[in-house]
């Protein structure tokens, strides 16, 4: 294929990127207005918050359109910069230092898999163009190079085991900027890997199968450890990492797709994974800018002391439960669209495969079933606790102004208009799909009838609003008695009795004990009438501590018995620059 026809399609995907990015950064800027009168006394951090908000719009714009490597890798290092100093808003809290640091580190770590890349190429090709990509595989297995770069990306797009800096970013942040982080900073690591595969040629079976194989552990292991948070940015940083996998899911299965010449698994595999780009941007950030209006009305994120919210902040309720709803894939919502063109992929892949390959489609349809309900369990959890039933803690809570309501409404607007018109939506995609090997927007159109879905969805609404309409008008027409609730023998109930965010999801991690970290600490009581008994849980990341906590706890162990060399004394720290440069200069005649 000619590398400006490339290109030209490369462009299709790049404008469909860029679309995603600008409305969440528009809503997240009318919605950091609001959030930020909260901070008032803060003049200059204000100003330089919003230049880097600016900057790293721009970065991340410029990204979508560069075709040079070291222009993309200079536009990278900025976006990690202005992000940066987004995260560290609140820099007098320590945790929020902790955070952000560990966010650089893994994004230079990004930057150096990417480096190693992109030099790979350059070495044999001589150019650091996009478009030298193609000539590159021509005369060598590309399949090393994909994988580093897949690896720099995927650090970026927060895959399991890269993922161990978004539980900690996303709620060190501000609420509009874990909106805009969780909704397209790390969606730019997708648009990498997309980027990436639409100039490879390699073996795409096994990139495929190793994509689909990290996706799925990735969002499996997102959304088990996203029932065990009891903080409400922690719980939705994790559903992060399991709607990274279910996109992962859709490009592994478009690449497998391409390796087999089969158009139809293509289409649907990387259509899905692009819906379900822009599915995620806005559901998640309406998610986190809710998470922001609770923490403003409450001052807290803890689940366990939250309840009864709904009453007090209606169209913040609302507007949670609807997100829920599509990032839990359930019609008539957009969640449900993408994650149907990725079934439809996987049951097509099924049918009439080896029985190697049937075995690899059947897991994958298990875990994104598996993905499905867990997530249903987790945002019943949140929804309930949060703004359901009695408050746990006297809080004065209001709703938030409207600066901090419509652009939310504005998102759920589009969520559900992807839901009931998504032939739409797939027109507006159809060219960037064409950019990858094999798929097409014909054969989108051909082989899913998207505008029967719609309609599925268009008639469960309309059926839902029926028996409402019928349910009130039949209560209109009797009288109702209230009382209170039956306090299961309680003569005077207490919100303490309800369920808390640990007792809801007790025999979940009972059950999954072996996967998920989770400490305990109690105390039993004492006495005829005993008074001072607690109990208290804590979830931990297991792979965290497995990757990285235990290997740097072991570094550090051993850097401390060096620690004799930094004595404080000048003639010893002169001592040791003397005897490096002897070592240089010794080195130096032996081996040059």
């Amino acid at each position: 294929m000619r590398p400006f026809y490339k290109i030209e399609m490369n462009m299709y995907l790049s404008m469909w990127f860029m679309a995603i990015i600008t409305i969440v950064f528009v809503c997240g800027a009318i919605y950091g207005i609001g959030y930020m009168k909260h901070y008032k006394g803060r003049p200059l951090r204000n100003t330089l918050h919003w230049i880097n908000y600016a900057i790293a719009y721009a970065s991340m714009m410029l990204l979508c359109v560069v075709q040079n490597s070291i222009q993309f890798l200079v536009c990278w290092e900025i976006m990690a910069l202005s992000s940066f100093f987004l995260i560290i808003y609140e820099s007098e809290k320590p945790e929020t230092i902790k955070a952000g640091i560990n966010f650089f580190i893994q994004s230079h770590v990004s930057v150096v898999l990417l480096t190693a890349g992109f030099m790979m190429i350059a070495a044999k090709t001589g150019s650091y163009e996009f478009c030298s990509i193609p000539r590159y595989c021509a005369h060598n297995n590309g399949m090393a190079a994909f994988l580093l770069l897949f690896a720099g990306f995927a650090v970026k797009a927060g895959f399991v085991p890269f993922h161990t800096w978004l539980p900690y970013a996303h709620p060190a942040a501000p609420a509009h900027i874990s909106g805009v982080m969780s909704g397209v900073i790390i969606k730019i690591g997708i648009f990498g890997i997309l980027r990436m595969i639409s100039w490879f040629s390699i073996d795409f079976v096994t990139a495929g199968a190793i994509i689909l194989t990290v996706s799925a552990i990735s969002g499996l292991y997102g959304v088990m450890m996203a029932i065990l948070q009891h903080n409400l940015k922690k719980l939705l940083a994790y559903h992060s990492i399991e709607n990274i996998g279910i996109i992962g899911m859709g490009i592994g299965l478009g690449c497998i797709g391409a390796g087999n010449g089969d158009t139809v698994l293509a289409t649907l595999g990387f259509a899905g994974a692009l819906l379900h780009t822009l599915n995620h941007a806005l559901f998640k950030s309406v998610l986190f800018f809710c998470s922001g209006n609770v923490y403003h009305a409450t001052h807290t994120l803890d689940i366990e002391s939250l309840g009864g919210l709904a009453k007090k902040m209606p169209w913040t309720a609302a507007l949670f439960l609807i997100a829920s709803i599509a990032i839990c894939g359930l019609p008539p919502m957009n969640g449900f669209i993408s994650e149907f063109l990725i079934y439809s992929g996987l049951f097509g892949w099924m049918q009439g495969a080896e029985p190697g390959v049937t075995t690899g489609a059947v897991f994958s349809i298990l875990a994104l079933v598996m993905i499905g309900g867990l997530a249903i369990l987790c945002f019943t959890k949140a929804f309930g606790i949060i703004f359901l039933g009695s408050p746990r803690t006297e809080v004065d809570a209001h709703e938030m102004e409207p600066c901090r309501i419509v652009p939310l409404a504005i998102e759920a607007v589009i969520m559900l208009s992807i839901g009931l018109c998504p032939g739409l939506y797939s027109k507006l995609a159809g060219k960037a799909i064409e950019c990858f090997p094999y798929a097409s927007s014909e054969a989108l159109n051909t082989n899913v009838n998207l505008t029967l879905v719609g309609l599925a969805g268009l008639l469960f609404l309309l059926f839902a609003a029926v028996i409402y309409i019928a349910k009130s008008r039949h209560n209109a027409r009797r009288a109702v008695a209230e009382g209170p609730t039956w306090g299961c023998g309680y003569t005077q109930g207490t919100p303490k009795i309800q369920y808390t965010a640990t007792s809801f999801v007790k025999t979940y991690v009972q059950l999954f004990s072996f996967i998920l970290g989770n400490k305990k600490e109690k105390k039993l009581p004492v006495g005829i009438y005993p008074t001072d008994g607690s109990f208290e849980s804590e979830s931990y990341d297991k792979l965290e501590n497995t990757l990285i906590d235990k290997p740097l706890g072991a570094y550090n162990r051993l850097m401390d018995r060096f620690s004799f060399l930094q004595n404080g004394k000048m003639q010893f720290y002169v001592l040791y620059g003397i005897v490096f440069i002897i070592c240089t200069l010794i080195i130096t005649f032996l081996f040059c």
